[in-house]
């Protein structure tokens, strides 16, 4: 038999859990912008949408049932395969926007993944947040600086919707979409980063340089030169004539060691560099050539 105040307990979990997706449902829509069962969004702003990208098959005729059960246009204001992210602009701004968490997700935190995958109403599922990763490359040619891996059931519709905390805020956008249909959720400030870009240029700028590389071991010798404990950088083994690289100077053989002061160990390090904000800036760029250090300024070209 449950004792009085288990059962207490209990009932102020559920009340909670209520509470949360009450919460959640507010901000969360239905985004009808595919031939198979529409998927969910959360509200970014008054008018506009953030969703997974995957779930967006087609750039017009799409339709977005508010919490209110109102039913409005949408258009295609930015999207980033890479991230598996998209925004979508209503044709009228009546959203109130999603709270974001104050914390960040944590490994074993209890959390509820919601979505509104039909026109019958917000639904939700109970999740854990079993593990927190990244970097990690996508399937889709990007990088995702960070990720949340969810012990919970993928509803079908739930991509695009959010993963909340015990008080209703938003943890992260529930995918199934970057990993061969595993579900993740990506972190709420990598989303809110990410859209704010799109709601401004439309896509994400990245970086290119032209350059085919391997990671190399730094000699002892070559990292006593360079006054800091870099153990490992990148050996270019190609270099396209007429590329950044190329016209900047760097050649086959040179070891990248850093880019706009920051370090470059391995091929993440390096497609973490490109996907910021660089894409037409000149960039100080660091190698080792020779042995000896050497910096040369290179305008970054873009994907």
């Amino acid at each position: 038999m449950v004792s009085e105040s288990k059962g207490h307990s209990l009932a102020a979990l559920s009340e909670a859990m209520v509470h949360a997706v009450d919460t959640a449902a507010s901000y969360t829509v239905l985004v009808d912008a595919r031939k198979r069962l529409p998927a969910s969004g959360v509200a970014y702003s008054p008018d506009l949408v953030l969703t997974a990208d995957h779930v967006v098959e087609r750039e017009d005729d799409i339709r977005i049932l508010l919490p209110d059960g109102n039913s409005v246009a949408g258009i295609l204001a930015g999207r980033d395969p890479s991230s598996d992210l998209s925004l979508l602009r209503l044709s009228e701004a009546s959203l109130t926007p999603a709270p974001i968490a104050p914390d960040p997700g944590r490994v074993g935190q209890l959390t509820l993944v919601v979505g509104r995958p039909s026109y019958e109403g917000v639904q939700a599922g109970l999740g854990l947040i079993s593990a927190v990763g990244g970097p990690v490359r996508t399937r889709r040619g990007g990088l995702l600086r960070s990720y949340f891996r969810l012990d919970a059931i993928p509803y079908p519709g739930f991509s695009g919707g959010p993963l909340v905390d015990a008080d209703g805020n938003v943890l992260g956008i529930n995918t199934s979409g970057l990993a061969g249909g595993a579900f993740l959720s990506i972190p709420a400030a990598i989303a809110w980063e990410t859209a704010a870009t799109l709601a401004k240029h439309g896509r994400i700028k990245r970086g290119y340089l032209g350059i085919r590389s391997q990671p190399v071991a730094i000699p002892d010798a070559a990292r006593a030169l360079l006054k800091r404990e870099q153990m490992a950088g990148l050996l270019l083994v190609g270099v396209e004539s007429d590329s950044p690289a190329g016209r900047s100077g760097l050649i086959v053989g040179d070891i990248l060691v850093a880019i706009d002061a920051k370090l470059v160990n391995d091929p993440d390090d390096l497609l973490a560099v490109l996907v910021s904000d660089l894409a037409g800036k000149v960039v100080t760029v660091e190698v080792l050539r020779g042995g000896q250090p050497h910096t040369l300024q290179v305008t970054v070209g873009e994907q």
